[in-house]
């Protein structure tokens, strides 16, 4: 099972950018489906991006605003975020699995995550 662990997260002004990482140990990275759920306080997690390694999914709050991409070489996922809102404020984790479907409803590799704070 992949281990994934966060990096990037802090405060950022609204319509600010932030790019988060994910680095990736343990299991065939080029295999797994790499992805990004968020939680806000007093809310649920809820699916943000996922990446194979030719198909791309986003959640329709983000669409038009993150950008997701992976380097395989170095076993990095990126979550570009531009034009952050502070309703994009929350908990950002890494996820993984081996399928588009896993990864994006209950994916089984989670990372600790990382807190994104956009300030009004």
């Amino acid at each position: 099972q992949v281990q994934l662990v966060e990096s990037g997260g802090g405060l950022v002004q609204n319509g600010g950018s932030l790019t988060l990482s994910c680095a990736a140990a343990g299991g065939t990275f080029g295999n797994n489906y790499i992805g990004w759920f968020r939680q806000a306080p007093g809310k649920e997690r809820e699916f943000v991006a996922s990446v194979g390694n030719i198909s791309r999914i986003y959640a329709p709050l983000v669409q038009d605003r993150f950008t997701i991409s992976r380097d395989n070489d170095k076993n990095l996922v990126y979550l570009q975020m531009d034009n952050l809102r502070p309703e994009d404020t929350a908990t950002y984790y890494c996820v993984a699995d081996d399928t588009l479907i896993k990864v994006a409803e209950s994916p089984k590799s989670w990372g600790k995550g990382t807190q994104v704070t956009v300030s009004s």
